[in-house]
């Protein structure tokens, strides 16, 4: 390992201590990860050529710069897919919301109960997570819990429910998690395998979380009627609906619209929100006298995107792909490897342990690259060591508030400290996390 390499490796921990301890130093958590993603690509540039040929390059130093720069193009645009993606679908779900689309979800999941609510949030998180994503399903029903619960305290509680439930959910639909759809684009996993085996340890990882966390909550839930519900945005009820079945409905429809052009999922988010623009801007058309100040229109809803949270992500991803770059995370894989003596189940266990660490993209790359796919056993089509991969990277971001896409975002919306979190949810996530890979191991010896 060379000292440049050594250095990129400081400043990625450096960097990502301070991300963690952002309530103590007061200075945002999107600076910092800027700051440490054009670092790290600093030093990277001070002498490339090294990890250039390490890569397969065969040019002389007049095609590096080029090369380079080709590099870099090709993350960016891998994490600007991801940041269309997230600015699409919080614009999206900010119209729905602002236009009273949830208004009848909000009462159909009221109740005074807060338990009740809890278990609720839990199942309906974990089934949308399955159909629509983790990370859109995270900001739709952090929507609607503003809607329900108002003490900040009780909702930082649901708020962590939803992370955990939304990345267990993803785990087991071949389109819930972007790993997922990885390892099942690379043929690794079938979608019906990856189902019928990982259903179970999905769930288990999300119920087990959800029972100790109703012991956190006491008391009965205050239903308050905002005066935003009783003027029902100036949209007639049909209108609100228009706006839902579209909103939400189109937000189900991006993977099939994925798969149907085989274009990025963020090109389905912009048809989407393309569409529920232009339905919204002529029903605010003919009702313009009645709504008056179109604060709700979507030129203004715009301005409500969470910046901070975008910027993040860039600096964090851009960070993480300079640590591909160097080759980093492909030789920690192989440590992995060799320490374990080839046991899948701690090799994989520790990969979703990291996986809350650093992005799991990456990671889940990184082994597809190392590990062939195999004729027959445990590394064949389904096999153990993928099924567990796809498990264990997906429910594992949950230990951490920083270790998936619906963690930040819930970190931005709810303003959950990473201290908190780890302090009062990393455990419990942990706990549901080991479960389900016990449960695996008995579905796998015993069912299947």
């Amino acid at each position: 390992m060379t000292s440049l390499t050594i250095a990129i490796i400081v400043v990625f921990i450096f960097g990502y201590l301070c991300i963690t301890l952002e309530s103590v130093l007061k200075i945002n958590k999107a600076a910092i990860a800027l700051l440490m993603c054009v670092l790290v690509w600093t030093i990277y540039m001070i002498n490339p050529l090294p990890y250039l040929v390490a890569n397969g390059f065969t040019g002389g130093e007049d095609g590096m710069i080029a090369r380079i720069s080709e590099i870099i193009k090709e993350h960016l645009g891998d994490t600007s897919e991801t940041l269309f993606f997230l600015m699409g679908a919080m614009t999206i779900v900010e119209i729905v919301d602002s236009n009273g689309g949830f208004n009848f979800v909000k009462r159909a999941l009221q109740t005074t109960n807060k338990r009740a609510l809890l278990w609720k949030i839990a199942f309906m998180t974990f089934i949308l997570s399955a159909i629509l994503d983790n990370l859109t399903t995270s900001i739709v029903m952090i929507m609607v819990l503003r809607k329900l619960v108002f003490d900040h305290k009780d909702r930082l509680v649901y708020a962590s429910l939803i992370v955990i439930s939304a990345n267990s959910g993803g785990a087991f639909s071949p389109i819930g998690d972007v790993t997922t759809i990885m390892l099942w684009i690379g043929n690794t996993i079938t979608s019906a395998g990856v189902i019928k085996e990982i259903f179970i340890p999905s769930l288990i990882s999300m119920v087990v979380p959800a029972f100790i966390l109703q012991f956190m909550l006491k008391g009965k839930l205050e239903i308050v009627e905002s005066r935003k519900d009783e003027q029902e945005t100036g949209f007639t009820a049909f209108q609100r609906r228009v706006v839902f079945v579209l909103g939400v409905g189109g937000l189900m429809f991006v993977p099939i619209f994925r798969y149907m052009t085989d274009l990025p999922p963020f090109m389905g988010i912009l048809l989407i929100l393309a569409i529920l623009w232009t339905v919204t801007e002529i029903f605010y058309r003919k009702d313009q006298i009645q709504v008056g100040s179109f604060v709700n229109r979507v030129s203004k809803l715009l301005t409500k995107i969470d910046l901070p949270t975008i910027m993040f992500f860039l600096g964090i991803l851009m960070a993480v792909a300079c640590l591909s770059e160097v080759g980093v995370l492909t030789a920690l894989g192989k440590s992995l490897d060799t320490m374990s003596g080839g046991n899948h189940y701690l090799v994989t266990g520790v990969i979703g342990v990291l996986s809350s660490i650093v992005d799991n993209v990456p990671l889940v790359a990184g082994c597809m690259g190392m590990y062939p796919i195999a004729q027959v056993g445990d590394m064949a089509v389904d096999g153990i060591f993928w099924q567990l991969l796809a498990y264990c990277a997906g429910v594992g971001g949950s230990m951490l508030i920083i270790g998936s896409a619906a963690g930040v975002v819930v970190m931005g919306l709810e303003k959950i400290t990473f201290g908190w979190y780890m302090k009062h949810i990393t455990w419990i996530a942990f706990v549901g996390y080991i479960a389900g890979m016990i449960s695996y191991y008995f579905v796998r010896a015993f069912i299947f």
